[in-house]
């Protein structure tokens, strides 16, 4: 897949659960159109985005279903703190009855 332009939107989702002690896997990628389909579904679905442009250049060279490899490591607690403070903010705003 060739990197994005500037100009061009492109989009990486991973998936990953912590507790089962495996990577993060790449589960979507796209440019253009694929691209902003995968950030308008993320958004409908309350899942939060991050934009790192460095991170997803390296995320467009997986293929899909790809565990994170070690070589990338050192991103995944800084994924790991954006997601927990969503879901913390989430938990505050909308504490359960």
């Amino acid at each position: 897949m060739n990197q994005p332009t500037e100009k061009q939107t492109a989009a990486a989702a991973i998936k990953g659960d912590v507790a089962s002690g495996h990577a993060p896997e790449l589960v979507a990628k796209g440019q253009g159109v694929v691209a902003e389909e995968l950030i308008r579904r993320a958004r409908e679905a309350g899942i939060p985005i991050r934009e790192d442009r460095d991170l997803l250049e390296l995320l467009l060279q997986l293929d899909l279903h790809e565990e994170i490899p070690p070589e990338i490591y050192e991103v995944i607690p800084e994924i790991l703190t954006f997601v927990y403070q969503v879901h913390k903010d989430h938990q505050a705003s909308h504490p359960r009855l």
